[in-house]
């Protein structure tokens, strides 16, 4: 576990599927939900900028430190019961939502479920249509280890591979290559199920679904957009019929940043921090 991270807590759902998660401050519960394959470590060069309040993370079923549960329950209906258990765990009502990627999904969905329990949603570089570019690179690498043998070896490959991606520092890629990778005698290895390829596969090949129920779903909260203004997952023209729908919605193009934005940019810090002031 890189040093700049903190070390989790756990429940235990109701199919006995042990989760992790960390609870940390007071005030204004924010429930940060991560990326596809990513960990509650996608959040932690916000938590630095955030005002005071309840920041709360998890890792879904089969990813970081909770236990695998196999493919069939890597879906987002099953994540987002898992949230809202996470909530109950904690005794909390509600709870505002940043979503990155997977996570987006997650909010949006729990929007059309459970509104009661969403208090706004702020949305990482995800939307309700889904390009097929994005979904591609993605499946490239899903399920499989890195070649690199160390995270300073991956660091230093890291710029060539994420397209879309600049002005960097060196020491930031170092930082994502420990959060999402873990050292072993073997090399570098996933901080996830490998299962959740299959989980992936089932979801591609199935019926294209209309997701934007699920964002009209979200009429009445508060509502705000991030955006890498290189991203190959969340097209200009679905950014800009999301705004169509709702000219209330607070957005941010991040420049130099692809899918996804770090969160720790100027301009996310700052739509971050308009989004929980108007939740609030």
């Amino acid at each position: 576990m890189p040093e700049f991270f903190t070390a989790p807590e756990f429940f235990i759902a109701a199919d006995g599927t042990r989760l992790a998660y960390d609870d940390l401050g007071a005030g204004l519960p924010l429930l940060c939900l991560s990326g596809l394959t990513r960990t509650m470590g996608d959040f932690e060069y916000l938590r630095p900028h955030l005002p005071a309040l309840r920041l709360i993370r998890m890792d879904y079923r089969g990813r970081g430190a909770s236990g695998h549960s196999g493919a069939a329950s890597y879906t987002v209906a099953q994540e987002g019961a898992d949230a809202l258990a996470l909530l109950d765990h904690l005794g909390l009502p509600q709870a505002a939502i940043l979503g990155t990627s997977r996570g987006g999904l997650i909010g949006m969905y729990l929007a059309s479920t459970a509104k009661p329990r969403v208090l706004g949603l702020c949305l990482n570089d995800v939307g309700p249509v889904i390009e097929k570019q994005g979904l591609t690179r993605i499946f490239d690498y899903l399920g499989t280890n890195p070649t690199a043998k160390t995270h300073a070896e991956l660091a230093a490959k890291l710029p060539s591979l994420m397209a879309g991606f600049s002005h960097v520092p060196p020491s930031r890629w170092l930082q994502e290559a420990q959060l999402h990778y873990t050292h072993s005698a073997e090399g570098l290895r996933i901080t996830y199920d490998p299962d959740l390829r299959q989980a992936f596969l089932a979801a591609m090949g199935g019926t294209s679904l209309d997701l934007w129920p699920l964002f009209d779903a979200c009429a009445g909260l508060p509502l705000a957009l991030l955006r890498g203004e290189n991203s190959d997952l969340l097209s200009l023209n679905t950014a800009a019929e999301m705004r169509r729908r709702r000219p209330d919605m607070l957005f941010a193009s991040i420049p130099n940043r692809a899918h996804i934005p770090f969160l720790d940019e100027n301009e996310s810090v700052a739509l971050i921090h308009a989004f929980l002031a108007k939740v609030s």
